[in-house]
């Protein structure tokens, strides 16, 4: 069941006279928000190649963390949407047209995905793995909650076996398939970066969590050993695991990711719990701006992906030797203070609008519409 309490969801939320955010979750907002700035922290790195080994640490865990996470919250926005929908709407109507909407959303995310690739930036896109992701994840969502954990447990199982076996099986013609197939081989399967078969575990687990409720009970303590265990398995592998294969979506990678996204999301509403503790107000406050660009993700994703585009045309001679602070700020506080702004006069993004309306969720000029399956 959806944990409905105002003390999680509301406090500290009245932030623009038009467009104030008490509508909203906290947490997925705040996740969302905290995964698109580790996107930015990681895609402003080459313009600061010289940085301290704990800087480096930082950037890292930042990079690795922020497309799990992502995967995680589209998982507990599409179980939101099946707990919101009115019994009466939980037909056979009803449900074709949460799968018609979902499957609109994940193919706006692939052909903007493929899109965004052509624009010549640095950036590895994650958006068509996303989409994709999206695409299969839902349908499984609509299961029950011990199906829908024992699917992403088997698939977090099989999946380094799978994508090692089908990279090396299909790299000698892959590069000379069509467009399409070479799309979605690669976004499922053989992609170096991003892989739906690695993406949908967290998805599904984004689904179970929704479900129990962003509360503090000993759910919290047991993700956290268990994400303690797992971040440490690679560390422990590399030392002692001999020859033991850590390409991305090999099971020290998946371990060192499931690490990562156990302590963001246990941090986050654990803080987010904290509503009678005199740190609340703290609390509240530093996760306004996360909350606010969690609300337009996609816009910033897209917004970050044009302005390294255009620093990476064409690339200064000292590009990957020397520092460029200010450029590397520019992407990671001046992108989101973009996104914030227009959400403050605005509202929701563009990408968001133009998402909500081919959906038909939102008209284009973003007012919510009355949902019919959601």
């Amino acid at each position: 069941m959806i944990d409905t309490r105002r003390s999680t969801e509301t406090q500290g939320v009245q932030m623009g006279p038009r467009y104030p955010l008490s509508d909203r979750l906290v947490v997925p907002d705040v996740l969302r928000g905290f995964a698109i700035f580790a996107m930015l922290v990681a895609h402003a790195a080459p313009l600061v190649p010289n940085r301290p080994g704990a800087v480096e640490f930082l950037r890292s865990s930042l990079n690795d963390v922020a497309s799990p996470l992502f995967a995680l919250v589209m998982g507990i926005s599409a179980a939101i949407v099946i707990g919101r929908t009115p019994a009466a709407a939980r037909t056979v109507k009803g449900t074709w047209i949460y799968l018609a909407q979902n499957t609109a959303r994940g193919l706006i995310l692939v052909l903007l995905g493929v899109w965004l690739a052509t624009w010549g930036s640095w950036i590895a896109i994650v958006l068509a793995p996303l989409g994709f992701t999206l695409i299969v994840g839902a349908p499984i969502a609509l299961l029950r909650s011990r199906w829908v954990a024992a699917i992403a447990l088997v698939l977090a199982v099989v999946s380094a076996p799978i994508v090692s076996a089908t990279t090396a099986a299909v790299a000698p013609w892959l590069y000379f398939s069509d467009p399409l197939t070479k799309l979605l081989i690669e976004s499922f399967l053989t992609n170096p970066h991003y892989r739906v078969l690695n993406l949908l575990p967290f998805f599904l687990a984004g689904v179970v969590l929704l479900r129990h409720g962003f509360t503090r009970d000993r759910v919290l303590p047991i993700m956290l050993a268990i994400g303690v265990v797992a971040y440490a398995m690679r560390p422990i592998l590399m030392r002692y695991g001999g020859d033991f294969d850590y390409f991305s979506g090999s099971y020290p990678d998946t371990l060192h990711d499931v690490g990562l996204v156990a302590a963001v999301y246990v941090a986050v509403v654990f803080l987010v719990s904290l509503t009678r503790n005199p740190l609340a107000a703290v609390v509240s406050a530093v996760f306004v701006p996360f909350r606010i660009i969690g609300t337009l993700a996609l816009s910033i994703y897209v917004l970050q992906v044009a302005v390294v585009a255009w620093m990476a045309h064409p690339y200064p001679p000292e590009f990957g030797l020397v520092n460029y602070p200010l450029l590397a700020l520019a992407i990671v506080v001046g992108v989101p203070a973009v996104g914030a702004l227009w959400w403050y006069f605005l509202g929701d993004g563009p990408v968001e609008r133009i998402m909500g309306f081919v959906t038909g969720r939102k008209t284009i000029l973003g007012k919510r519409r009355v949902p019919t399956a959601a």
